[in-house]
């Protein structure tokens, strides 16, 4: 099942060091199969707010994302990020092609009956 890593990055400033990141990222997502999936472009805000901008990783599975966030060659480059850009990353695993709301709907229905 595919994971991603998805970063709201509320506050973008673009030194020197953020593009050195840029141009240091992919190498380190190569070994863990991560690909960019979003890279911070305008978003169309259609419900509430949402400052700043995000980034969405796609790796294979849960296992491959926490390896490359915890690899050496990417713990070099975080500091070049986080010390300019505020922001939140989070690790999540998706869901199934063949994931089904309505059954989940059923589920919790059944663990939470009114």
């Amino acid at each position: 099942m595919p994971a991603y890593g998805f970063a709201h990055l509320r506050s973008r400033r673009h030194h020197s060091d953020v593009i050195e990141y840029l141009r240091r990222i992919q190498a380190t997502l190569d070994p863990f199969a991560g690909r960019f999936v979003i890279h911070g472009p305008p978003a169309e805000v259609v419900e509430g707010t949402w400052p700043g901008s995000m980034v969405l990783i796609e790796f294979p599975g849960l296992a491959e994302a926490r390896a490359w966030y915890d690899s050496p060659a990417y713990r070099a480059i975080l500091r070049l990020r986080t010390d300019h850009i505020e922001g939140d990353l989070l690790l999540i695993e998706g869901v199934a092609p063949d994931y089904d709301p309505a059954e989940r709907a059923r589920k919790l229905q059944t663990e939470n009956p009114r």
